[in-house]
């Protein structure tokens, strides 16, 4: 057990957009501390999902994060030697950063030439509903609803 609570850190918005879910989703999709690529990646994916879908980029970005956060999720819950998936309702900030980590591993999984094309790719399918990040979302909604019997032993 830890001994206090750890402070939380805020971080700064982005240049461009003001916002800090933004930078955020750039931390993550960072890779060996090389934010700029990282952010000229995230705008230029913007670009084109605003070029596919004739809507602001943003916003497609924001409905997309909301369409793969998940609600519930299941942890492990050892009871008498048996270990049982018990089925948790997700905290805000938790289902936020699972969505994004989701979204940015699904993009990096896809099948296009460079990672911009990738997230944009996975950005507007999230947002339609669709994708291999929704699957996740679905997989682990329907592991959380088989295992609701469990649900006593929550804690």
């Amino acid at each position: 057990m830890r001994k206090a609570k750890p402070k939380k850190r805020y971080i700064l918005p982005d240049p461009i957009y003001q916002d800090t879910l933004v930078t955020k989703f750039v931390n993550n999709l960072m890779m060996r501390g090389k934010k700029s690529l990282a952010y000229s990646i995230f705008y230029d994916a913007i670009k084109i999902v605003e070029e596919k879908t004739g809507e602001n980029g943003v916003d497609t970005w924001k409905s997309a994060l909301s369409n793969v956060s998940p609600g519930v999720e299941v942890k492990s819950r050892r009871v008498g030697g048996a270990t049982f998936q018990v089925p948790i309702e997700v905290r805000p900030e938790r289902k936020v950063s699972l969505g994004i980590k989701w979204l940015i591993k699904y993009a990096r999984l896809r099948g296009e030439k460079t990672m911009t094309e990738r997230l944009a790719a996975e950005i507007v399918a999230a947002s339609k509903g669709e994708g291999a990040s929704i699957k996740k979302k679905d997989d682990m909604h329907r592991m959380a609803e088989a295992n609701k019997a469990f649900s006593h032993f929550r804690f």
